[in-house]
């Protein structure tokens, strides 16, 4: 192997300018991460209360999470077109600002009893949602091939943080509220506010140079197909049409999802799971509440579930870099299937459900964060931000679906039969996997 060869073999990611890059951009977007995710940790707790609070009826506590699930489906390609055309830092940073401004329409309802404040208010602050999502994507932009999933794995973990603290800021909002003579649970929302913008200022303030437009510069180098990625010349042909496409378009990135078989299977793979976990998840506490558990128990049993999702993720992270991203995720379906038999033949044991809920989470963790993985390494750099969104509006999209579809479905065939109909969609995604690994 001659010297040229050799230099050929390093990947970019291992230049000393670009491991720099990548590990202030890890650092920078934790961070913000922290920070923005205690606001969204805030509706979804509060947000109901809010919106029952301003409309005065039961009817409206379900707005809050519809509009704000609305909100982060909407906006999922347009933040991703506009990474697209300015980078990760404008697009993160203006997602982050637009919650925020968000946050202070629902303060305005809460002072004024506005439900149409209310209803924006919700839909801007599910912003934040799909800016704390499309966060993970960035954290991959400059990372070597064999760190991808851990390093996307750290900005996921981070989220642990916001869920913990959001939800239990209804009694430091009311301090806040009384001090500025605002009503009690608007306090909350002045918070989430101020986490919201602190997170849009750092990242515009530090996350520089820009992780995605540093990778752009390096593209000539996605000529070579990495470890376990598409053949050569699907490759090479996909880079070819992102090059053509300048800073990429919407309908180009869903013309490689057709023909890149890799990115296909992430895509389906992290919509199926978010479908999984929304229906499932949704229905557990009515299930347990119906079975005679306290709300006590029913707040252990959501805790173990956020713990599951989110605080293993590093762990996921590094296994998914060991044994690949491919294993992975089938491994995640295999948890979720674990997770189907426990739950849905738990016939109101507590500590069956608590475990299956657990394993729900768990099983999210592996298909996102390798699933998340396998999208960034199959796709070039140019067309990654529309892939990227695209994927995150439909699993917001068809998540909201199925959570939708899980009450009349459980009150059809029971929580046991929700959990088989959950078991069962997954199969698609062996199948899939099935013919990935025929066509290597």
């Amino acid at each position: 192997m001659t010297a040229s060869q050799d230099i050929r073999a390093v990947p970019w990611q291992a230049g000393a300018q670009v491991r720099a890059a990548q590990k202030r951009a890890v650092r920078v977007l934790a961070a913000a991460q922290i920070v923005g995710g205690v606001g969204v940790g805030v509706s979804v707790s509060i947000g109901s209360l809010l919106a029952e609070s301003v409309a005065r009826s039961d009817t409206y506590a379900g707005l809050a999470r519809t509009a704000t699930t609305a909100g982060a489906a909407a906006v999922g390609v347009p933040l991703a077109l506009l990474a697209q055309r300015r980078g990760r830092r404008a697009s993160l940073s203006a997602g982050w600002l637009t919650a925020a401004a968000g946050g202070v329409l629902l303060v305005g309802s809460a002072v004024s009893g506005s439900i149409p404040l209310l209803v924006v208010g919700m839909l801007l602050f599910g912003v934040g949602s799909a800016t704390s999502q499309q966060s993970r994507y960035a954290a991959a932009d400059l990372a070597a091939p064999h760190h991808r999933a851990q390093a996307l794995s750290i900005v996921v973990w981070s989220t642990t943080v916001g869920s913990v603290i959001g939800p239990n800021l209804a009694d430091p909002g009311a301090g806040v509220a009384s001090v500025l003579h605002l009503p009690r649970l608007a306090g909350a929302f002045v918070l989430a506010t101020v986490c919201m913008a602190l997170a849009s200022v750092l990242l515009w303030a530090r996350l520089r140079p820009d992780p995605l437009l540093l990778a752009r510069q390096h593209q000539h180098t996605d000529t070579q197909p990495e470890s376990g990625t598409s053949s050569p010349a699907a490759h090479v042909e996909a880079t070819k049409e992102a090059r053509q496409s300048q800073a990429g378009t919407l309908r180009a990135g869903l013309r490689h999802l057709r023909r890149a078989p890799r990115a296909a299977f992430a895509f389906v793979t992290m919509v199926v799971a978010h479908t999984v976990m929304g229906a499932v998840m949704t229905m557990t506490p009515v299930s347990m509440s119906e079975d005679g558990a306290t709300l006590t128990v029913v707040g252990v049993t959501i805790s173990g579930h956020l713990l599951g999702m989110y605080a293993f993720s590093p762990v996921v992270g590094r296994l998914a870099d060991r044994i690949g991203h491919l294993p992975t995720a089938v491994a995640g379906q295999v948890v979720f299937i674990v997770s189907a038999l426990l739950s849905g033949l738990s016939h109101g044991s507590v500590g069956m459900v608590m475990s299956g809920l657990f394993l729900l989470g768990l099983g999210w963790s592996f298909s996102l964060v390798a699933g998340s993985a396998m999208l960034s390494e199959a796709t070039p750099a140019a067309l990654r931000p529309g892939v990227q969104g695209t994927t995150d509006t439909a699993m917001n999209v068809v998540a909201a679906v199925g959570a939708g579809l899980a009450g009349p479905l459980m009150g059809w065939i029971g929580f046991g039969g929700l959990n088989a109909v959950a078991a069962a969609l997954v199969l698609p995604v062996f199948v899939f996997w099935v013919f990935l690994v025929r066509a290597r």
